[in-house]
């Protein structure tokens, strides 16, 4: 594909070349223009100039309000995440100047050389169970290499507000899903269990903890796997990151492990279907295998993290059902997340039984 063959309005490649050309990248002309499609709303491109791979991201082409800020955040976590041995795209330069590219912050990072196994299975991996196994462990301990950063040794230490992350996070996501009622026609929260876990939670949360780097959003959709081998390439899509704690991130991902009938496989696509992946407390260990990812993190209150994984994205997915009933998404897409939801919820009471 020819840069004029992107919509200029996403990607000015005479402003990206000038751009370019001032922060001492090389020059020439772009080769190899690809558009690249994955599970965010933003705009990733891919392309070659000047003998050197790059992906450009930006938000979509109607920015939302707190876009821009979103690509500032992203940018700055992948740039302190450089040096580390976390899994990620590495930052190359960026432009927190909205000004330069019409309207919208972007930044360039290093092509990730993989696939993403909520979408499709190479051969390799779909044929055999033990990859799959070890894609599983590998996913804990990517997160793992994620807990052991210093987060304020990368220069990460103003990026968050830590103090309080974990008493406001059930009044947080309660007034969230309060919110909703504001959307016309929507009923309310149908959701059983949703009162004796949200008191369970303020009930049992952890006294102490430490600070770190939270991806926010961390399940199998949103890793890169090597092509020839169960190794994570990349943990991607970085929208929801923050200094928190990271244990959460674990309990984010024992949360939407892929389990047998469950609604909730869904979002790891065929890697879920094919099945052969670890137990959850398989997971856990994995992590553990990393004294510095554990060190002065109480790995005995996991539970409590699952069940609060469970209790949030259990509301954000709700919010997608809330706006179907206003007409401001499609139905069968909300009845899906609804139905993700009980699951979730159900998931929730089960950690909390078990």
């Amino acid at each position: 594909m020819q840069p004029e063959q992107i919509d200029p309005a996403l990607v000015d490649f005479a402003v990206l070349a000038a751009w370019m050309d001032g922060q001492g990248l090389p020059g020439g002309a772009f080769e190899d223009v690809e558009p690249l499609t994955g599970g965010t709303q933003n705009t990733l491109v891919r392309f070659r100039r000047g003998g050197r791979d790059y992906v450009l991201r930006r938000g979509p082409a109607h920015l939302r309000a707190k876009t821009n800020d979103v690509l500032r955040r992203e940018a700055r976590v992948l740039g302190a995440l450089d040096g580390t041995d976390v899994p990620a795209p590495r930052l190359i330069a960026a432009c927190p100047d909205e000004s330069v590219m019409n309207g919208a912050v972007f930044y360039l990072m290093t092509p990730v050389e993989g696939f993403n196994a909520s979408v499709a299975l190479p051969d390799l991996h779909a044929g055999d169970a033990s990859v799959r196994h070890a894609m599983g462990l590998n996913a804990a301990r990517a997160l793992s290499a994620l807990g052991a950063v210093d987060h304020e040794a990368v220069g990460l230490a103003d990026f968050g507000k830590p103090d309080g992350f974990l008493e406001r996070q059930v009044g947080r996501w309660l007034s969230e899903l309060d919110s909703y009622s504001a959307l016309d026609g929507y009923p309310g929260p149908e959701i059983p269990g949703l009162d004796d876990v949200a008191r369970w939670l303020e009930e049992h949360r952890p006294a102490t903890w430490r600070p770190g780097i939270l991806h926010g959003d961390y399940h199998l959709a949103n890793l890169m796997y090597s092509f020839d081998g169960p190794d994570v390439a990349a943990i991607v899509d970085w929208e929801m990151c923050t200094i928190g704690d990271p244990l959460l991130d674990l309990g984010w991902l024992l949360a939407t492990w892929p389990q047998h009938g469950d609604a909730s496989a869904q979002l790891a696509g065929p890697l879920g279907a094919a099945g052969g992946l670890p137990a959850t407390d398989e997971l856990v260990a994995a992590y553990a295998e990393r004294a510095d990812a554990v060190a002065g993190r109480d790995l005995s209150s996991i539970t409590w993290y699952a069940v609060l994984a469970c209790f949030k994205l259990g509301i954000v997915l709700e919010g997608t059902h809330a706006r179907a009933f206003a007409g401001k998404a499609p139905k069968e897409t909300g009845d899906l997340l609804h139905a993700i939801t009980l699951g979730l919820f159900q998931r929730a009471q089960a950690f909390i039984a078990s």
